[in-house]
């Protein structure tokens, strides 16, 4: 045992090795199912916390999410268990700026796009990140994508529009943030994939050095988006219980999200994102008392 621990803390001290330990204890399907359970857990939280708890807030609930993310990676860190980054100077600054800044626009904007939308029409708004996807990264990166899979993702997409068409509630400021969300969320999911593929990152050790960026960028966000009246709130057991365990939950979603983009795509991730669909309905039915009806399960 004491050989396994020195060994796995001697390949956490160089990028490549915490890189092979990632590739190795957490391959795609781990990857991808954890996420998923993760995704699920919190957007159910998250509007449980917006909607029954009161927590009206949330760009402030997605800077708690990264304050907490941060205190975890500070105790890894203290306890030399935070994977080796690769050298600054191998990785552009201004990507790990922009990632930072990205991430801070897309799990904002996603919090108060779910705070004003229905889960249905959050759902929806994910829709578009598909095609965005594929479009950005043929414009960034030239990728192209088969034929195959364009009608696959097209097939995916028209079968979550059904799914989610019966659970629709507008609201123009909401609709509104959905669609500036698009961009944002996707532009995030490729950085992510690109930087672990390409730049030999590991999930850890970009999370750490992205999350004071994207908590400067939300605390510049909080007073534009937010509304007024955070530091009147009033705390009390249960509601500190909700807020923590969503901050715990999005911890968790960062790095699954990570470890996913790293072990696959952008793509597979988003594709992945539908695939939760099925399951948030069913969650909306349980616990927000909505209708998918037979037209959303065909859908499904």
């Amino acid at each position: 045992v004491d050989d396994l621990r020195a060994s796995l803390l001697s390949d956490l001290r160089t990028s490549d090795g915490a890189k092979r330990q990632q590739q190795r204890f957490c391959g795609p399907s781990a990857a991808l199912t954890f996420n998923f359970l993760v995704a699920v857990a919190i957007i159910l939280m998250n509007k449980s916390v917006l909607g029954r708890v009161g927590f009206n807030f949330p760009i402030a609930l997605t800077f708690l999410h990264y304050s907490v993310s941060w205190i975890f990676m500070c105790i890894l860190n203290a306890c030399s268990l935070l994977p080796a980054a690769p050298p600054l100077k191998a990785t552009p600054i201004s990507s790990l700026f922009g990632l930072g800044i990205v991430m801070a626009f897309s799990n904002g904007l996603a919090n108060v796009s779910l705070k004003y939308n229905s889960v249905g029409f959050y759902q929806m708004a994910k829709i578009a990140v598909t095609p965005t996807i594929v479009l950005s990264e043929f414009m960034l990166f030239a990728k192209r994508v088969s034929i195959q899979k364009v009608l696959a993702l097209a097939v995916v997409s028209v079968g979550v529009a059904i799914a989610t068409v019966t659970d629709l509630q507008f609201h123009l400021f909401g609709a509104l943030v959905a669609v500036a969300w698009i961009i944002p969320s996707a532009i995030n999911k490729i950085l992510w994939s690109n930087l672990q593929q390409q730049e030999g990152w590991t999930a850890l050790a970009l999370m750490w050095r992205t999350t004071p960026i994207t908590l400067l960028t939300l605390l510049i966000l909080m007073p534009w988006l937010d509304p007024p009246g955070f530091f009147s709130f009033q705390w009390s057991f249960f509601s500190t219980a909700a807020v923590l365990s969503s901050a715990v939950l999005g911890f968790l979603l960062q790095w699954s999200g990570a470890l996913a983009l790293g072990a696959t795509s952008a793509t597979t991730h988003v594709v992945l994102g539908q695939f939760k669909t099925c399951v948030i309905l069913l969650g909306g039915y349980v616990f927000f008392h909505s209708n998918p009806g037979s037209k959303s399960l065909s859908g499904a």
